[in-house]
């Protein structure tokens, strides 16, 4: 059966047609291509001139079609202390100890609104499936309240319950006003699955459970953590081999490095990826590819950290799932995927050569890749009939296209800034023609303003 025959069987709630070229997969381009929806995931793709009726239709107007890009790295609250000056030219552990005390503010109405503002600018960058790692909880309730700013958006989140309860007393980083007991943690890690995570195929909600890193959380508290995960098949996310300082803490504290200690709690599975992974070394990278381990790259914290910057090419190589993050608002002080998916393309050449990266090949771990990790690598990060109704029309303005006629994804990253045109998640138009479309945003950016200079004090 064709794919105009298959997409009259169903009734078509959205085209999206006249591309210049809808990229379906990896495998699959179709110029002039149209994709058609209904009940939240893709019926039909095709090329011109086969196109079905449909309820509505938005002209993708020879633009560039992708599947949405899907983030498996943020802290989202903290574009409440974006680019705060005293901690913008330190080191990892020097910026979260200035930013510690910060978060302490952090409450169920400052959790909401910087969700709300920060899941609007993901799908401006053209992101249709984010996670995040909420680690600070100075308050009950502020996972809750990004789940809610979730639904009241319609955006597709992997809600996380992080955690630290190693306090700067107990040998750790952080006060004791973002720390927590082990037993506070646990308990509240399963009321969160019980009430929110929903396994059902094409979920919007999903939760996993995320202890900030090796230094911050005590060692009982990792174990028991991967245990709660297996009950309830829930994902484990987690930073790790992020920081030279990390190994230096880890050998001192449990007398190993980090990646062993990793598997000795119980972390090395497949239900598990993690952040950045900048300093495993062979035989590390071995055991994590072989477990099934998945990586969250995250290009410009990289850089603007100095840390150094995970062997992309080579995990991908040995079969590890590689995904592309944002990271913390804070470190990276944006939210958009295209940013990080050109800064994966740039990277991947600086540190392996101009062979070692192509558009295509970040294209894909924004999207395949990053669903993977995520655990959903059959639902999100394609287009083929059947996936999840998430996409983007990219619009990349005629000044910076001028002269780029023979390859529009190389084009997509190489002559942006690029900026979704349209983002589509579940078959709802979330942005159009450049804007986020929920209601609400104006009120949240005046109550999101309200609260981060109070946060930061009027710095």
């Amino acid at each position: 059966m064709t794919s105009a025959a298959v997409a009259s069987v169903t009734a078509v709630e959205l085209l999206v047609r006249d591309a210049e070229l809808l990229v379906v997969d990896g495998e699959r381009e179709i110029p002039g291509g149209w994709l058609a929806t209904a009940g939240g995931r893709v019926t039909a793709v095709g090329p011109a001139g086969t196109e079905p009726e449909a309820q509505a239709t938005v002209s993708a107007a020879g633009r560039l079609i992708t599947p949405g890009l899907v983030n498996t790295h943020h802290h989202i609250y903290q574009n409440l202390t974006r680019a705060y000056a005293p901690a913008v030219n330190g080191s990892l552990f020097d910026w979260l100890t200035t930013l510690y005390p910060l978060w302490a503010a952090l409450d169920e109405e400052a959790a909401h609104v910087s969700a709300y503002v920060g899941m609007a600018e993901l799908l401006m960058g053209g992101c249709t499936t984010s996670s995040d790692h909420l680690y600070v909880h100075p308050r009950p309730g502020l996972v809750d309240a990004e789940i809610r700013a979730a639904r009241d958006i319609g955006f597709r989140f992997h809600a996380t319950r992080g955690s630290m309860t190693r306090s700067v007393e107990d040998g750790g980083l952080p006060p004791r006003s973002v720390t927590q007991t082990d037993e506070e943690v646990l308990a509240d890690s399963e009321r969160l699955i019980r009430a929110h995570h929903d396994p059902s195929p094409g979920a919007l909600i999903r939760v996993a459970l995320v202890p900030c890193s090796p230094f911050s959380v005590t060692r009982e508290l990792m174990t028991a953590t991967a245990e709660l995960a297996e009950r309830h098949d829930v994902r484990l996310h987690t930073h790790l081999a992020e920081d030279r300082d990390e190994d230096t803490y880890c050998l001192r504290t449990y007398g190993c490095r980090p990646v062993e200690y990793f598997e000795d709690t119980g972390w090395m599975s497949d239900r598990t990826w993690v952040a950045h992974c900048i300093y495993p070394n062979d035989a590390e990278l071995r055991r994590l590819a072989a477990a099934g381990v998945g990586v969250a790259h995250c290009p410009s914290s990289n850089m603007l950290i100095g840390g150094g910057t995970a062997r992309v090419r080579e995990m991908r190589e040995m079969g590890l799932p590689v995904g592309i993050g944002c990271d913390g608002s804070a470190s990276t002080d944006h939210a958009s995927l295209w940013m990080e998916t050109r800064g994966a393309l740039l990277l991947g050449r600086y540190r392996d050569g101009p062979g070692a990266m192509t558009a295509r090949d970040a294209l894909d771990i924004a999207t395949h890749g990053s669903a993977r990790c995520l655990g959903r690598g059959d639902e999100p990060g394609h287009l083929r009939p059947g996936a999840c109704a998430d996409l983007v029309v990219w619009d990349l303005h005629e000044v910076a296209r001028a002269g780029a006629f023979s390859d529009p994804v190389e084009a997509w990253l190489r002559c942006g800034p690029a900026r979704a045109w349209t983002t589509v998640v579940a078959g709802r138009v979330l942005v159009d023609r450049g804007e986020p479309v929920p209601p609400g945003l104006a009120d949240a950016l005046r109550t999101h303003g309200r609260i981060a200079r109070r946060m930061q004090q009027d710095v």
